[in-house]
């Protein structure tokens, strides 16, 4: 269990994950705040939006016209950030050459797609219940098939897996084999999200990111150090046992604030049992999974009963993985979100976070225990 005095004094924790730290000063949480309050989201949205560029029958941008879809959608980006066809770069490697040595560059090439959650233009997931989540996580894990290398031990799994296929045919395989998928949601115009429609991303790439490295890093050196333990595995063990960060677990997930946690309410959702990654689940646990979604986004909204922003984002086994990397890896999902004591009050990693180490005041202790307490119906349901 977590010390008394650590919900007092100043102290850092270390990231796991990372392997790096973060300085926690819980009493700085009691200073007066006259600096930028953001406007509470009050916003009623239409169950259609005749503008929307992600409602069902709707044009996008480029012209293009959406089909009448009833649970999700998914098309590629049309403003993708990385592109599977582009002019080649070698950049020339001299021996005693300066610039070579302090400047370097690789071309990345890759897809991106955008998945609409639901028809519905005014739900967001802490609307949903699991049933409603599912067909997400069904086209989350037929994407992930999709892309997998043929090569890899989990392209098998995929082929096998009992899931209802895709409800459209107009997405072709990729042109090449890429490294890595990263599935994501940006909700909120505080998060950069330039459309209310809920949805989410997806980025499959020829690098593996510079997060995803450090994670592997990390992982596969407490494998080594520890007899081939799993470090998120026996990470969750320990937090269903003291229960401090918990916020909500069902038999197959934890959910909780972890002890490193950097942003004040971040929440991450691990399988309490060693898979790597989606194609891992059956049926019943991806419906767990959607449970845990669910509990998660629908807290947030209650905490400060309004559209809480937030990052969200899948790490699990890579694409095209060495056999080290999909041992190693155990299917988790980050939620990043930046509101600090209100619906106005946000956190800023500036200063201090930028040029020295990532800070917080609240204690992942007590945002856990504020976010317990936040369970229950919807609040826009009682109004």
């Amino acid at each position: 269990m977590s010390e008394p005095i650590l919900n007092d004094i100043s102290h850092r924790r270390f990231n796991l994950l990372r392997g790096s730290w973060v300085l926690v000063s819980p009493h700085r949480n009691k200073r007066p705040w006259q600096g930028l309050q953001e406007s509470p989201s009050k916003t009623t949205l239409p169950e259609h939006d005749p503008e929307c560029y992600l409602c069902p029958g709707n044009t996008r941008a480029q012209g293009q016209q959406n089909p009448k879809f009833e649970k999700t959608f998914v098309f590629v980006n049309d403003f993708s950030a990385v592109k599977e066809d582009q002019e080649e770069y070698h950049p020339e490697r001299k021996q005693d050459n300066v610039a070579a040595r302090l400047l370097r560059a690789e071309a990345v090439t890759g897809k991106c797609y955008v998945i609409t959650f639901s028809p519905s233009h005014h739900l967001t997931l802490a609307d949903m219940n699991p049933a409603q989540i599912a067909p997400i996580i069904d086209t989350w894990t037929n994407l992930y098939i999709m892309h997998l290398s043929p090569s890899s031990p989990l392209a098998e799994l995929g082929n096998k897996l009992s899931i209802p296929p895709l409800a459209q045919d107009d997405l072709t395989k990729p042109s090449a084999q890429y490294r890595y998928m990263q599935i994501f949601e940006n909700k909120g115009t505080t998060m950069g999200c330039s459309n209310p429609h809920p949805h989410g991303q997806i980025w499959t790439t020829t690098s593996l990111p510079e997060e995803l490295t450090l994670e592997f890093e990390q992982l596969k050196k407490y494998r080594k150090e520890h007899q081939g333990s799993h470090l998120l595995l026996d990470y969750v063990e320990l937090e269903c046992r003291e229960k401090e960060r918990t916020v909500f677990e069902n038999d197959l997930f934890w959910a909780g604030v972890p002890y490193w946690a950097v942003w004040p309410f971040e929440v991450m959702i691990i399988s309490k049992q060693h898979k790597r990654a989606l194609v891992d689940f059956d049926d019943e646990e991806r419906k767990s999974l959607a449970q845990a979604i669910a509990e998660v986004t629908r807290r947030y909204d209650n905490l400060f009963e309004t559209q809480f922003p937030y990052s969200m984002g899948l790490h699990q086994a890579p694409l095209d993985a060495t056999s080290e990397e999909i041992d190693a890896s155990h299917f988790h999902i980050h939620f990043y979100p930046p509101l600090l004591r209100s619906a106005t009050v946000r956190k800023f990693q500036v200063g201090y976070e930028m040029l020295a180490e990532p800070q917080r005041d609240i204690t992942p202790e007590q945002a856990a225990e504020r976010l317990r307490a936040c369970g229950g119906e919807l609040y826009r349901r009682k109004m």
